[in-house]
């Protein structure tokens, strides 16, 4: 099965608890009217869309009904589609143009923030990446333990201390490595916990001090985790998160677990930072990188 199908069969559940409805709403209707436009804000509004960005994906079809004269509800339809994908906006990879770049990766526990780290490391070794891992959450030796499984299982080589070490100097280590082995891509899994954002905020800025002094100029990304399944909650997770740290990207997870995919829309509306990748299953190559084409025909085909 391609990504487009698993695409497809992972926003099953999205796709049934709101695009079938909204494909149903436009086929109930003869013609364009406002009480088309009030029925699908309501149903927007209901699939975690958010109310911010329904209200912005209503007066932009508003006006483009107004412009191109449209009357007919398939062709109010296709109009929907085409401000969804313009409102995501283009899909973005990640800016890796330094050996070694650096991508550390944030993210509360629990969202699949060690998994996504694996794929991501899978991802760059199948381009003929090669990749270091650093084990900077040493808050749980869970996470030290579940990260050593992955590095072991992708191949890739991982840098680690002992539960409660200091997570820069762990970085220290992984970016010495990464220069000794010659490696293109450094990961650094963090600390994921948002319950102390000064102990957060002060971690990253130690862990990012170590990477300007011993590796200044080079590419760096940092990707927050979120759990798609929390549908609003993630909008505000990251929030948080961006007020702690300059965020890059996001990666959207378990997409295929949750009727909550609309949080896509009012996660760029809200925050305007882009999705980078999104997770719709748990086989290696189910996280790929966003299309935002890909995604609305996904929901709507």
């Amino acid at each position: 099965m391609g990504f487009f199908d698993r695409l497809k069969a992972g926003l099953a559940k999205t796709k049934n608890a709101l695009f079938k409805q909204v494909d149903n709403l436009f086929r109930s209707f003869v013609r364009v009217d406002e009480d088309l436009l009030e029925e699908l804000e309501e149903l927007l509004i209901m699939a975690d869309v958010g109310v911010n960005s329904t209200e912005a994906i209503i007066e932009r079809l508003r006006e483009k009904i107004k412009d191109d004269r449209i009357t007919e509800p398939e062709a109010c339809r296709v109009a929907l589609q085409e401000i969804l994908v313009e409102m995501i906006g283009d899909g973005e990879g990640l800016h890796l143009e330094t050996a070694p770049s650096v991508i550390l990766v944030i993210g509360v526990n629990g969202v699949g923030k060690t998994t996504s780290i694996a794929k991501i490391a899978n991802r760059l070794k199948q381009n003929g990446k090669k990749v270091v891992l650093a084990a900077a959450d040493t808050f749980r030796a869970a996470a030290i333990d579940q990260l050593a499984v992955w590095a072991d299982r992708v191949g890739v080589e991982l840098i680690k201390h002992t539960e409660g070490s200091d997570p820069a100097a762990v970085v220290f280590d992984a970016v010495s490595a990464a220069k000794k082995r010659c490696a293109d891509v450094l990961i650094v899994d963090t600390a994921g916990r948002l319950h102390n954002k000064k102990n957060l905020m002060d971690e990253l800025a130690k862990i990012n001090r170590v990477i300007d002094r011993e590796l200044p100029g080079a590419s760096r990304e940092t990707l927050l985790v979120l759990d798609a399944t929390t549908g609003q909650n993630a909008v505000n997770q990251a929030k948080e998160f961006k007020n702690a740290a300059n965020i890059t990207g996001l990666i959207l997870t378990k997409l295929d677990g949750t009727a909550k995919g609309g949080i896509v829309f009012s996660i760029k509306e809200e925050l305007n930072i882009p999705v980078k990748f999104i997770g719709v299953g748990e086989q290696m190559d189910d996280m790929q990188e966003f299309s935002a084409k890909d995604f609305v025909d996904a929901l709507f085909s």
